[in-house]
């Protein structure tokens, strides 16, 4: 069994994995750079490690500084979270060698679904649908004949990309060149790697995603699915579970080929296999061998605590419940708050002078903020997720009026007004959006 965790991660998510933890009587280890020594999952873990400066690069991606972390404490396992080295293969080899858990995938399946072009011909094989495109890497010399092949409107897509990055759309021959040259430019910039593919562009698909959990063993269930549709520049803002667009038999077809395909896969841990759907057919995008951000929609409507999954798989004990086991009670959204803009999402670094938190029957949130907290620029803007949770969709949209009315952060720029906005708006009552509803609505409101 695993006796000690340290959390390589920050916010809200290491806070998250410490509550898990402790509920199972893991002692814990905090690390963090000199930013964040005041952050709540610092004052609350067993004992705290500063591993450098703010820089990300310096502390929180310092995979050397972490692993003398370990040294140090005693700590037999690792939580990487999401984000930062959640999704290092060579972390994951690292511990390994050094007789550390790392709770997460093999870093096999790490490598194996980081790179968009190799995960998506392992998809294929694995019975799992895909979006027509390229069967490997596209360079400016052939671009134009595979984009003929596929058929315009066309998406460029770094294989190592993520977060939008690197994602550039050509609508016709024209614009081909520049979104090929574009996105070998920002995919070398943020990936190191300039390798790009090509895949259908859809026009107005939803973004809907399929969480699952392996045993490494050759068993492994899905818990449902997540609409990830509300997005601006490709990062997720609201998140629905179920979705609003699939009825019952859909959902169960696409979730039993995803299961079925981690099982043939022997995948270990949890991870989230992601669609574009369109007129009934799904088409695999990415699969993240990691914790989602949007986890606890899922944890709300199935009643599984996804953290305690992967710390019981990475200790050797399986899965805790099987496929059958599973019930989907009600709905749920969650809300990111970040402290950006809610127009322009400009990040608002800086003090937050009050914080309180909505409360009552299916309300929670994941947040380590608080009055006097000082939020830093160097990271992620996201500082707590609102998560709502009631008997229908009408029931659960309801109630997020409510709380959002409740929250109150002040000293800084939130995200929650746009919130308040949207749970007015009679589109997204309906359930009636797709991936550009968000951007289009937004810029709508510019000009008005």
């Amino acid at each position: 069994m695993i006796s000690k965790i340290l959390i390589a991660n920050r916010g809200e998510i290491a806070l998250r994995v410490l509550r898990a933890c402790k509920e199972l009587g893991i002692a814990t280890v905090a690390v963090h750079s000199t930013a964040d020594a005041d952050a709540m999952h610092v004052r609350l873990a067993d004992e705290s490690v500063c591993i450098g400066p703010p820089p990300s690069r310096d502390s929180y991606l310092n995979i050397h500084q972490i692993v003398a972390a370990c040294e140090i404490t005693g700590a037999d396992a690792v939580h990487p979270g999401y984000g930062f080295l959640s999704e290092n293969a060579k972390f994951a080899d690292i511990l390994d060698a050094h007789g550390i858990t790392f709770i997460g995938p093999t870093a096999e399946h790490i490598r194996i679904m980081g790179d968009k072009i190799t995960a998506k011909q392992t998809a294929q094989e694995l019975g799992i649908p895909v979006v027509p495109g390229s069967d490997g890497e596209v360079k400016p010399e052939n671009a134009l004949e595979i984009a003929r092949t596929i058929g315009f409107p066309v998406l460029i897509k770094a294989t190592a990309g993520g977060g939008g990055r690197g994602m550039k759309v050509a609508k016709t021959e024209e614009d081909l060149d520049e979104a090929v040259s574009t996105a070998r430019s920002e995919a070398l910039a943020a990936f190191g790697n300039d390798a790009v593919y090509m895949e259908k562009y859809l026009g107005k698909p939803r973004h809907i995603e399929i969480q699952v959990v392996g045993d490494g063993e050759g068993n492994a269930i899905h818990l449902g699915e997540r609409d990830c549709s509300l997005q601006r520049r490709h990062q997720k803002v609201w998140e629905e579970a179920n979705s609003p667009a699939l009825n019952v038999e859909q959902r169960m077809k696409i979730g039993e080929i995803c299961a079925d395909a981690m099982r043939k896969l022997k995948y270990r841990g949890a991870g989230t296999i992601e669609f574009l759907y369109e007129n009934g057919e799904f088409y695999f995008i990415e699969m993240n061998t990691r914790l989602q951000v949007e986890h606890p929609i899922t944890e709300a409507i199935t009643g599984i605590d996804l953290v305690h999954e992967q710390i019981r798989v990475a200790s050797g004990g399986g899965l805790s419940v099987r496929q059958e086991d599973i019930n989907f009670q009600g709905h749920a959204i969650e809300c990111r708050i970040n402290a950006e803009d809610p127009r322009t999402f400009v990040p608002s670094p800086g003090t937050i002078t009050h914080f309180h938190a909505p409360g009552g029957l299916g309300v929670r949130v994941d947040s380590g903020a608080y009055a006097g907290y000082k939020i830093p620029p160097y990271y992620d803007s996201l500082i707590g997720k609102l998560i709502v949770h009631g008997r229908t969709r009408v029931e659960c949209m309801m109630r997020l009026r409510r709380v959002l009315d409740e929250f109150v952060v002040d000293g800084i720029k939130t995200t929650l007004p746009l919130f308040q906005d949207l749970v007015d708006n009679p589109d997204i009552a309906n359930g009636d959006y797709d991936i550009h509803w968000l951007e289009n609505y937004l810029a709508k409101d510019k000009t008005n």
